[in-house]
């Protein structure tokens, strides 16, 4: 998933409790990307609405 060696697995859990642990968890790379593009199109609004103000 990305994370670092012994994350999980260095704790004292069974293998059960490690995979209940991790859960649905995202992958740190993919979380990246998501907010990378999110912000991105964040960006691209504010951009647009103030252009939209200077023709007013």
């Amino acid at each position: 998933m990305g994370l670092p060696r012994g994350w999980v697995t260095d704790l004292a859990l069974s293998r059960t409790a490690q995979l209940k642990v991790l859960g649905n968890g995202v992958v740190p790379q993919q979380a990246t990307r998501a907010v990378s593009l999110l912000l991105a199109d964040l960006q691209e609004f504010v951009r647009h609405a103030s252009s939209a103000e200077d023709v007013s």
